[in-house]
Protein backbone atom coordinates (compact mmCIF):
# COMPACT_ATOMS: atom_id res chain seq x y z
CA UNK A 1 0.00 0.00 0.00
CA UNK A 2 2.43 0.09 -1.27
CA UNK A 3 5.64 -1.14 -0.98
CA UNK A 4 17.67 -2.34 1.55
CA UNK A 5 19.49 -5.45 2.22
CA UNK A 6 20.75 -7.20 5.37
CA UNK A 7 20.96 -10.94 5.85
CA UNK A 8 19.91 -12.57 9.11
CA UNK A 9 21.99 -15.73 8.90
CA UNK A 10 22.12 -18.55 6.43
CA UNK A 11 18.43 -19.31 6.75
CA UNK A 12 17.38 -15.80 5.96
CA UNK A 13 14.97 -14.68 3.29
CA UNK A 14 15.65 -11.25 1.90
CA UNK A 15 12.93 -8.74 2.19
CA UNK A 16 13.56 -5.48 0.39
CA UNK A 17 11.38 -2.67 1.54
CA UNK A 18 9.85 -0.22 -0.85
CA UNK A 19 6.77 1.94 -0.89
CA UNK A 20 3.39 0.14 -0.52
CA UNK A 21 0.27 -0.77 -2.34
CA UNK A 22 -2.20 -3.67 -2.13
CA UNK A 23 -6.76 -6.48 -1.54
CA UNK A 24 -16.72 -15.19 -1.36
CA UNK A 25 -16.83 -15.09 1.99
CA UNK A 26 -19.90 -14.99 3.96
CA UNK A 27 -21.55 -12.29 5.88
CA UNK A 28 -20.74 -11.09 9.33
CA UNK A 29 -21.39 -8.33 11.77
CA UNK A 30 -23.63 -7.56 14.67
CA UNK A 31 -25.40 -4.53 16.02
CA UNK A 32 -24.74 -2.44 19.08
CA UNK A 33 -26.33 0.45 20.93
CA UNK A 34 -22.97 2.17 21.41
CA UNK A 35 -22.36 4.59 18.57
CA UNK A 36 -20.48 7.83 18.12
CA UNK A 37 -21.88 8.64 14.69
CA UNK A 38 -24.96 10.47 13.55
CA UNK A 39 -27.64 9.83 10.97
CA UNK A 40 -27.57 6.09 11.59
CA UNK A 41 -30.96 5.75 9.93
CA UNK A 42 -29.38 6.63 6.56
CA UNK A 43 -26.71 3.95 6.86
CA UNK A 44 -27.37 0.87 4.69
CA UNK A 45 -28.07 -2.35 6.54
CA UNK A 46 -26.15 -4.41 5.82
CA UNK A 47 -23.13 -2.45 4.68
CA UNK A 48 -21.85 -4.53 1.78
CA UNK A 49 -18.05 -4.49 1.59
CA UNK A 50 -16.14 -5.42 -1.56
CA UNK A 51 -13.02 -7.32 -0.45
CA UNK A 52 -10.31 -9.21 -2.32
CA UNK A 53 -10.06 -12.16 0.05
CA UNK A 54 -6.63 -13.37 -1.14
CA UNK A 55 -4.47 -11.12 1.01
CA UNK A 56 -3.81 -12.51 4.50
CA UNK A 57 -3.66 -11.39 7.23
CA UNK A 58 -5.80 -8.46 6.08
CA UNK A 59 -8.41 -10.51 4.27
CA UNK A 60 -8.60 -14.14 3.25
CA UNK A 61 -10.94 -17.10 3.36
CA UNK A 62 -10.55 -19.40 6.36
CA UNK A 63 -12.76 -22.49 6.26
CA UNK A 64 -14.91 -20.72 3.71
CA UNK A 65 -15.39 -17.56 5.77
CA UNK A 66 -13.74 -14.18 5.38
CA UNK A 67 -11.21 -13.44 8.12
CA UNK A 68 -8.50 -10.87 8.81
CA UNK A 69 -8.01 -7.45 10.30
CA UNK A 70 -9.88 -5.73 7.45
CA UNK A 71 -12.83 -8.02 8.12
CA UNK A 72 -12.75 -7.19 11.82
CA UNK A 73 -12.50 -3.49 11.04
CA UNK A 74 -15.46 -3.72 8.64
CA UNK A 75 -17.55 -5.36 11.35
CA UNK A 76 -16.47 -2.81 13.96
CA UNK A 77 -17.37 0.08 11.66
CA UNK A 78 -20.78 -1.45 11.03
CA UNK A 79 -21.36 -1.72 14.78
CA UNK A 80 -20.46 1.94 15.21
CA UNK A 81 -23.07 2.77 12.59
CA UNK A 82 -25.85 0.57 14.05
CA UNK A 83 -25.59 -1.70 11.04
CA UNK A 84 -24.17 -5.07 10.08
CA UNK A 85 -21.38 -6.00 7.68
CA UNK A 86 -21.61 -8.27 4.66
CA UNK A 87 -18.39 -9.31 2.96
CA UNK A 88 -18.52 -9.71 -0.81
CA UNK A 89 -15.44 -11.33 -2.32
CA UNK A 90 -14.38 -9.26 -5.32
CA UNK A 91 -11.24 -9.54 -7.44
CA UNK A 92 -8.84 -6.64 -7.01
CA UNK A 93 -8.76 -5.95 -10.74
CA UNK A 94 -12.50 -5.17 -10.76
CA UNK A 95 -13.01 -3.92 -7.22
CA UNK A 96 -13.32 -0.20 -8.00
CA UNK A 97 -15.69 -0.78 -10.94
CA UNK A 98 -17.79 -3.00 -8.66
CA UNK A 99 -18.12 -0.17 -6.15
CA UNK A 100 -18.98 2.37 -8.83
CA UNK A 101 -21.60 -0.01 -10.26
CA UNK A 102 -23.17 -0.23 -6.78
CA UNK A 103 -22.40 -3.90 -6.28
CA UNK A 104 -21.23 -2.94 -2.81
CA UNK A 105 -21.33 0.09 -0.51
CA UNK A 106 -17.63 0.35 0.26
CA UNK A 107 -14.23 -1.24 -0.34
CA UNK A 108 -11.94 -2.39 2.46
CA UNK A 109 -9.11 -4.34 0.83
CA UNK A 110 -5.59 -3.12 1.65
CA UNK A 111 -5.98 -0.46 -1.04
CA UNK A 112 -3.20 2.11 -1.23
CA UNK A 113 -4.48 5.62 -1.82
CA UNK A 114 -3.16 6.90 -5.14
CA UNK A 115 -4.03 9.99 -7.15
CA UNK A 116 -5.49 7.89 -9.98
CA UNK A 117 -7.71 5.89 -7.63
CA UNK A 118 -8.75 9.04 -5.77
CA UNK A 119 -10.13 10.42 -9.04
CA UNK A 120 -12.59 7.53 -9.08
CA UNK A 121 -13.58 7.02 -5.45
CA UNK A 122 -13.57 8.76 -2.08
CA UNK A 123 -10.99 7.49 0.42
CA UNK A 124 -10.96 7.34 4.21
CA UNK A 125 -7.37 6.67 5.39
CA UNK A 126 -7.24 3.98 8.08
CA UNK A 127 -3.78 2.34 7.92
CA UNK A 128 -0.23 3.12 6.81
CA UNK A 129 1.58 0.25 5.08
CA UNK A 130 4.85 -0.29 3.23
CA UNK A 131 5.99 -3.01 0.83
CA UNK A 132 8.53 -5.80 0.92
CA UNK A 133 10.35 -7.61 -1.85
CA UNK A 134 10.97 -11.23 -0.85
CA UNK A 135 13.52 -13.61 -2.36
CA UNK A 136 14.86 -17.09 -1.68
CA UNK A 137 17.00 -18.09 1.31
CA UNK A 138 20.55 -16.87 1.11
CA UNK A 139 19.62 -14.45 -1.66
CA UNK A 140 21.39 -16.49 -4.38
CA UNK A 141 20.43 -13.97 -7.05
CA UNK A 142 21.85 -11.05 -5.04
CA UNK A 143 18.71 -8.95 -5.13
CA UNK A 144 19.00 -5.63 -3.31
CA UNK A 145 16.21 -3.52 -4.81
CA UNK A 146 13.94 -3.35 -7.84
CA UNK A 147 16.78 -2.31 -10.13
CA UNK A 148 18.70 -5.45 -9.19
CA UNK A 149 15.83 -7.52 -10.60
CA UNK A 150 17.04 -6.63 -14.09
CA UNK A 151 16.97 -9.84 -16.12
CA UNK A 152 15.19 -11.68 -13.33
CA UNK A 153 11.57 -12.56 -12.57
CA UNK A 154 9.07 -11.32 -10.01
CA UNK A 155 5.54 -12.35 -9.04
CA UNK A 156 2.94 -9.77 -8.06
CA UNK A 157 -0.82 -9.35 -7.80
CA UNK A 158 -2.50 -7.56 -10.69
CA UNK A 159 -3.76 -3.98 -10.42
CA UNK A 160 -1.58 -3.22 -7.38
CA UNK A 161 0.85 -0.39 -6.77
CA UNK A 162 3.58 -3.02 -6.59
CA UNK A 163 2.81 -4.02 -10.17
CA UNK A 164 2.93 -0.36 -11.17
CA UNK A 165 6.33 0.00 -9.46
CA UNK A 166 7.75 -2.98 -11.33
CA UNK A 167 6.42 -1.62 -14.62
CA UNK A 168 7.94 1.79 -13.87
CA UNK A 169 11.29 0.15 -13.10
CA UNK A 170 11.18 -1.64 -16.45
CA UNK A 171 10.84 1.70 -18.22
CA UNK A 172 14.00 2.89 -16.46
CA UNK A 173 15.84 -0.31 -17.32
CA UNK A 174 14.77 -0.01 -20.95
CA UNK A 175 16.16 3.52 -21.18
CA UNK A 176 19.41 2.26 -19.67
CA UNK A 177 19.59 -0.56 -22.20
CA UNK A 178 19.47 -3.20 -19.46
CA UNK A 179 17.49 -6.45 -19.41
CA UNK A 180 13.92 -6.02 -18.20
CA UNK A 181 12.26 -7.64 -15.23
CA UNK A 182 10.04 -10.56 -16.21
CA UNK A 183 6.82 -9.64 -14.42
CA UNK A 184 4.32 -12.39 -13.67
CA UNK A 185 1.07 -10.89 -12.40
CA UNK A 186 -1.85 -12.85 -11.02
CA UNK A 187 -5.48 -11.94 -10.23
CA UNK A 188 -5.04 -13.36 -6.72
CA UNK A 189 -2.10 -12.59 -4.46
CA UNK A 190 -2.16 -16.15 -3.15
CA UNK A 191 -1.25 -17.28 -6.67
CA UNK A 192 1.67 -14.84 -6.77
CA UNK A 193 3.14 -16.08 -3.50
CA UNK A 194 2.62 -19.70 -4.57
CA UNK A 195 4.85 -18.98 -7.55
CA UNK A 196 7.86 -18.04 -5.44
CA UNK A 197 7.16 -20.88 -3.03
CA UNK A 198 7.41 -23.22 -6.02
CA UNK A 199 10.70 -21.62 -7.05
CA UNK A 200 9.32 -20.37 -10.36
CA UNK A 201 10.33 -16.72 -9.83
CA UNK A 202 13.19 -14.94 -8.10
CA UNK A 203 11.06 -12.51 -6.11
CA UNK A 204 7.61 -11.83 -4.70
CA UNK A 205 6.53 -8.21 -4.30
CA UNK A 206 3.64 -7.24 -2.02
CA UNK A 207 2.49 -5.19 0.94
CA UNK A 208 4.44 -5.69 4.13
CA UNK A 209 1.43 -7.30 5.81
CA UNK A 210 1.15 -10.42 3.62
CA UNK A 211 4.93 -10.80 3.34
CA UNK A 212 5.29 -10.76 7.13
CA UNK A 213 2.36 -13.14 7.38
CA UNK A 214 4.03 -15.70 5.13
CA UNK A 215 7.30 -15.30 7.01
CA UNK A 216 5.53 -15.90 10.29
CA UNK A 217 3.23 -18.74 9.31
CA UNK A 218 5.47 -20.85 7.07
CA UNK A 219 8.52 -20.82 9.30
CA UNK A 220 10.65 -20.69 6.15
CA UNK A 221 11.18 -16.96 5.74
CA UNK A 222 13.08 -14.43 7.85
CA UNK A 223 12.62 -10.70 7.71
CA UNK A 224 16.00 -9.11 7.11
CA UNK A 225 15.12 -5.51 7.83
CA UNK A 226 12.66 -4.20 10.35
CA UNK A 227 12.17 -0.77 8.82
CA UNK A 228 9.56 0.01 6.21
CA UNK A 229 10.49 2.68 3.70
CA UNK A 230 8.14 4.65 1.52
CA UNK A 231 5.04 3.70 3.47
CA UNK A 232 1.74 4.95 2.09
CA UNK A 233 -1.75 5.33 3.53
CA UNK A 234 -4.33 2.69 2.73
CA UNK A 235 -7.94 3.72 2.50
CA UNK A 236 -11.50 2.54 2.73
CA UNK A 237 -13.25 3.58 -0.47
CA UNK A 238 -16.79 4.80 -1.02
CA UNK A 239 -18.52 6.34 -4.01
CA UNK A 240 -17.90 10.05 -4.43
CA UNK A 241 -20.71 12.08 -2.89
CA UNK A 242 -22.01 9.17 -0.84
CA UNK A 243 -22.73 10.32 2.76
CA UNK A 244 -21.53 6.91 3.92
CA UNK A 245 -17.99 8.18 3.41
CA UNK A 246 -18.26 10.73 6.22
CA UNK A 247 -20.04 8.21 8.42
CA UNK A 248 -17.27 5.65 7.96
CA UNK A 249 -14.65 8.34 8.63
CA UNK A 250 -16.35 9.15 11.94
CA UNK A 251 -16.50 5.45 12.80
CA UNK A 252 -12.79 4.95 12.03
CA UNK A 253 -11.92 7.91 14.24
CA UNK A 254 -14.04 6.41 17.02
CA UNK A 255 -12.27 3.06 16.72
CA UNK A 256 -8.90 4.74 17.11
CA UNK A 257 -10.12 6.90 19.99
CA UNK A 258 -11.56 3.94 21.91
CA UNK A 259 -8.51 1.75 21.35
CA UNK A 260 -10.50 -0.85 19.45
CA UNK A 261 -8.45 -0.35 16.29
CA UNK A 262 -5.30 -1.04 18.31
CA UNK A 263 -6.86 -4.24 19.65
CA UNK A 264 -7.90 -5.47 16.21
CA UNK A 265 -4.48 -4.87 14.67
CA UNK A 266 -2.69 -6.48 17.62
CA UNK A 267 -4.82 -9.60 17.20
CA UNK A 268 -3.45 -10.01 13.67
CA UNK A 269 0.12 -8.91 14.55
CA UNK A 270 -0.31 -5.80 12.43
CA UNK A 271 0.07 -3.08 15.06
CA UNK A 272 2.86 -1.37 13.10
CA UNK A 273 0.37 -0.41 10.40
CA UNK A 274 -1.80 1.83 12.60
CA UNK A 275 -2.04 5.51 11.69
CA UNK A 276 0.29 7.59 13.84
CA UNK A 277 -2.02 10.59 14.01
CA UNK A 278 -5.55 9.37 13.25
Amino acid sequence: MKRLLALLGVAAFLVVTLAACGGGGGSGGTTTNNTTTNAAASVPNPIVWCVDTTYPPAESLVNGKAAGYDIDIANAIAKQLHSTAQIKTTGFTVIIPALKQKKCNAIISSMTITSDRAKQVHFIPYLNVGSFLMVQKGNPSHVTDLASLSGKSAAVEASTTQLAALQAENKILQKQGKPLITIKSYPADTSAVATIQAGKVIAYFADAAPVLYYIRTTGKFVQTTGKQLGTSPEGIATRKGDPLGKQIAAAVAALYHSGQMKTILAKWQASQFALKNP
